[in-house]
């Protein structure tokens, strides 16, 4: 067991394929395929499973997974607490982002960061928002974005950003041109949903129960893992469903997408900077944090 031999591994589990790490890590197949080997030779059991062309860790996979994961911050972090000392802002950072925060909202600031901290190597982990808490505690990423507030006293979580949700609807739709529909009107139409996990359910089951009603009055059609799977079922006429503007903002400009209230229930949230209350945060992490704090154009702090 070595490091090497670790970061193969946890490369195999997060991307569920061979073939992708071997890329990821930039060695052929059998070589990637005979770092596992050796690992399952070492520890005497299996380690992953072929399901189709997917690869999914065993149980004692899952078990290595969660040292392996910790084992590697571990490295990264003294590489970078060295680099401090000797005054340089250099090294790897692994954070994470759900759906919104990762596809639309960091890209442009990681861009701006690497500008100001070339030498730094910015890892961004996407999920949604359970799987980013849990990656955060677990110590998989060192801080997350995630939409929707966690529960659990291991965690800081501190909002950073508000978001503006609307329904969506294709600009054929009947209520295209329509500026609000009653809710009475959304539960009959065809909806699609995102899966159990997300923030955005979190967010819209939390609306509804405020205002009284449950996502089970609701006519799902088809529940999606993705806000990408849910614009393409939007314009393939699916059905309609509740975005983040800022997910669907180009097909708004064009109008090839209409936004549309729902009268009396405002969809609004926040984005929650969210990190482990007892580990210590690397220097590279505190200083991604103050870059955060200083971007008030970008990202609009409440």
């Amino acid at each position: 067991m070595d490091l090497w031999r670790l970061q193969i591994f946890c490369r195999v589990v997060e991307l569920k394929s061979f073939s992708r790490a071997a890329k990821a890590v930039y060695l052929s197949q059998p070589t990637v395929s005979s770092h596992i080997k050796d690992l399952e030779n070492h520890f005497e059991c299996k380690l992953v499973d072929r399901l189709g062309r997917e690869v999914i860790p065993t149980k004692a996979g899952s078990l290595l997974y969660g040292y392996a994961t910790k084992i590697i911050a571990l490295k990264q972090e003294a590489e970078n607490a060295l680099a401090e000392f000797q005054g340089k802002i250099k090294g790897r950072l692994t954070i994470g982002g759900s759906t919104i925060p990762a596809g639309y909202i960091l890209p442009p600031l990681l861009a701006r960061f690497k500008e100001g901290y070339p030498e730094v190597v910015v890892t961004l982990v996407q999920g949604d928002t359970e799987t980013i808490i849990r990656d955060t505690l677990g110590g998989g990423v060192e801080l997350g974005i995630v939409g929707a507030k966690a529960q659990g006293v291991q965690l800081v979580q501190k909002k950073i950003m508000n978001d503006e949700m609307s329904l969506i609807v294709l600009r054929g739709h009947k209520w295209a041109n329509k500026r609000h529909v009653v809710m009475d009107e959304v539960i009959r139409e065809p909806f699609i949903m995102r899966e159990p996990g997300s923030g955005t359910r979190k967010s819209i089951e939390r609306i509804f129960d405020k205002s009284g009603y449950s996502l089970g009055a609701l006519n799902v059609v088809a529940e999606m893992g993705s806000t990408e799977a849910i614009r393409q079922g939007i314009k393939a006429g699916v059905g309609v469903s509740i975005l983040s503007e800022c997910a669907v903002a180009e097909e708004l400009a064009a109008g090839s997408l209409k936004k549309v209230k729902i009268k009396g229930l405002p969809f609004k949230r926040a984005f929650y900077l969210t990190f482990h209350r007892h580990r210590t945060q690397s220097p590279l992490c505190r200083t991604f944090i103050k870059f955060l704090n200083r971007q008030e154009e970008c990202l609009k702090f409440p």
